[in-house]
């Protein structure tokens, strides 16, 4: 099973297109990390291209908030349909666990004992600033995290999060996790 982690950093915020929805916003850049080949990579919006064959050869998209900002924004660049894609968006699971949402930096936090680097509004300075080294530093810092918390549950069955100063645990079935579906995906891209 091929599996891909990956992350997006915007150019603008909601606020900025007057709208919630991700399609409305533009990329600075896309990072993953492919188990297959053990690399991490980056991909500026002219380089695209490169960025589709990788995603049409997955079986498995693994991302935090993914289902609902990642991939609806990226679909919106890619010219077939990411959403036929197996995805496993690890705050869904959480909050099918625990009945709410936690944010990606306080379960590594409580899970590795290591946080994100930054934040994701510190990206947006860094594109207005042309700073895109800092923006692929930051993403590419937050795929690792993003593995690293797909691979401990994978692992152990669950994730820890910080209840006041109670560390509690985070209960996951990962038993599906990656089962390979049949994708419907018709690739755009020639091979």
């Amino acid at each position: 099973m091929r599996k891909i982690v990956f992350d997006i950093e915007t150019r603008n915020i909601f606020q900025d297109v007057g709208s919630n929805d991700p399609r409305d916003l533009d990329i600075s850049v896309v990072c993953l990390y492919d188990y297959e080949t053990d690399a991490y990579m980056s991909f500026l919006q002219e380089d695209f291209g490169k960025l589709w064959p990788i995603l049409e050869s997955a079986d498995l998209l693994i991302t935090f908030n993914g289902d609902h900002f990642d991939i609806p924004l990226l679909d919106k660049y890619y010219p077939g349909d990411l959403t036929k894609i197996q995805s496993l968006d690890l705050l869904k699971e959480v909050k099918k666990s625990l009945g709410f949402r936690l944010k990606l930096d306080s379960i590594a936090q409580a899970t590795l004992g290591h946080g994100k680097s930054g934040h994701g509004l510190e990206a947006i300075t860094w594109w207005k600033n042309g700073e895109i080294d800092k923006i692929i530093k930051y993403c590419i810092d937050d795929v690792k995290v993003t593995k690293e918390i797909y691979d401990y549950a994978m692992a152990h069955g669950h994730l820890k999060y910080k209840d006041g100063q109670a560390l509690k645990d985070i209960k996951l079935d990962t038993s599906d996790w990656e089962k390979k579906n049949d994708s419907a995906l018709t690739f755009t891209m020639g091979f």
